[in-house]
């Protein structure tokens, strides 16, 4: 089973449609998926996953790293539950803050280009057109614990943890790249 963790400032908002349930419709083709709001995770929804997706969510929506819908503060448990993590967007923030990385100002929207830096399982190639929307990103310190997989002109697009299953895009691949989330899925 697939665990899809919606990270959009409150349960069932609107956000869900455009950045959960793509994600969840992916994820179906493939295996049984359960969709679960990060405020109402359970312990045995952790227990019975094989992996792990974090959505993103809208430009404007930053709920979760406010004090009092810290997402990343209820989603410590990812630095040592030893399954595949796919971090999209606002999940590769929240991945890389709970190794202490930092987030910086980094608006994009639109198609952009970015570059492939490691060879990986998620994308193959040299570079790859993608979907973007974010205002913040991953400080270049993310290299300390991450392989940097990818980047765009302006910031890192693409991490693996070094040691752990943790991925992270900053791009959104439920509109373009649907094969980085079937990648992901096939990971032993």
């Amino acid at each position: 089973m697939i665990l899809i963790i919606d990270l959009c400032w409150k349960k069932d908002s609107l956000s869900r449609k455009e950045f959960v349930e793509p994600i969840a419709a992916i994820c179906r083709r493939h295996t049984s998926t359960v969709v679960r709001h990060f405020s109402e995770l359970m312990p045995e929804d952790i227990d019975a996953c094989q992996k792990v997706v974090l959505c993103g969510t809208a430009l404007k929506d930053n709920a979760f790293t406010e004090p009092d819908t810290d997402a990343s503060a209820k989603l410590g448990w990812l630095k040592t539950i030893g399954k595949p993590v796919l971090g999209i967007c606002a999940g590769m923030q929240i991945l890389a803050g709970l190794f202490g990385v930092p987030r910086i100002a980094s608006k994009e929207i639109g198609m952009k280009r970015i570059t492939v830096l490691k060879e990986n399982i998620l994308f193959p190639g040299h570079t790859l057109d993608v979907y973007c929307l974010h205002s913040f990103a991953c400080s270049p310190a993310v290299a300390h614990d991450f392989d940097v997989l990818a980047r765009s002109e302006l910031c890192v697009q693409a991490i693996r943890h070094k040691t752990l299953p943790l991925y992270g895009v900053l791009f959104h691949p439920e509109v373009r790249n649907e094969a980085v989330v079937k990648n992901f899925l096939e990971l032993g």
